[in-house]
């Protein structure tokens, strides 16, 4: 650990919870609908639209991962069911977007952050759509890299690929952390990154996968985990 100089950071379930906030935006959005353009909801449920969406990303393979893409041709979709014109598709996202992006951070995060932006190149790798301009902690990263930029999704190598080249250091240099398995953990090895398994609820390793370099519980935990190492390597 003491040749990290950048970290690669998952954010969604990694920096906050992100169930409830997409169960909020969503039912904002629906709300909105609602009182804006009642005929939606009277062709389509809810859950409906979940399926519309996921229908999409069949219909869309090489957009499987730009959420943002799919959500909105499905709003375009279930507005000419309704005989609505497609003009309400930038209106009605915006409104998921301005939800989707007002999140809680876990107690942890923040001042961690503050910590770790002064030792490290700090990389948001996400596959989501989060803004971290719209949640106020831009200027705490170097640089941000999601899916739809790098064209591929985690575990893909080519969205790790464009995290190295953002982040102006060598592969073995960056440590990327995440709470998925899969797509942070394994995705980072196969890239040549090292790699720490945020895992907050106390869940168990899969077997079948190799052990991440490094499994912590919160972002202190992974501060003192750096800490330590620089301060062994004077």
């Amino acid at each position: 650990m003491h040749r990290i100089r950048a970290i690669t950071l998952d954010l969604d379930d990694t920096l906050w919870e992100i169930g409830p906030v997409i169960r909020r935006a969503e039912a904002e959005l629906w709300e909105w609908l609602s009182g804006h353009y009642p005929r939606i909801p009277q062709r389509v449920s809810q859950d409906q639209l979940v399926e519309i969406r996921v229908g999409l990303a069949a219909e869309h393979p090489g957009r499987s991962h730009d959420f943002r893409f799919l959500r909105k041709q499905a709003l375009a979709r279930v507005a000419l069911m309704a005989g609505y014109s497609t003009d309400l598709v930038e209106p009605a996202f915006e409104i998921f977007d301005v939800a989707r992006n007002r999140v809680e951070f876990f107690p942890d995060v923040l001042p961690a952050l503050e910590v770790l932006a002064s030792h490290y190149r700090l990389v948001a790798l996400t596959n989501g759509n989060a803004s971290l301009q719209r949640m106020g902690v831009r200027h705490l990263f170097h640089d941000v890299v999601t899916a739809v930029e790098a064209g591929a999704a985690k575990p893909a190598r080519p969205i790790f690929e464009e995290a190295v080249r953002r982040s102006g250091v060598n592969r073995e240099q960056i440590l990327h952390v995440g709470d998925h398995p899969e797509n942070d953990v394994e995705g980072a090895r196969s890239a040549g990154f090292r790699s720490a398994w945020m895992n907050r609820n106390g869940n168990l390793w899969p077997q079948e996968l190799n052990r991440p370099d490094a499994i912590v519980t919160d972002m202190s935990e992974l501060h003192d985990l750096l800490l330590a190492s620089r301060v062994a390597d004077r």
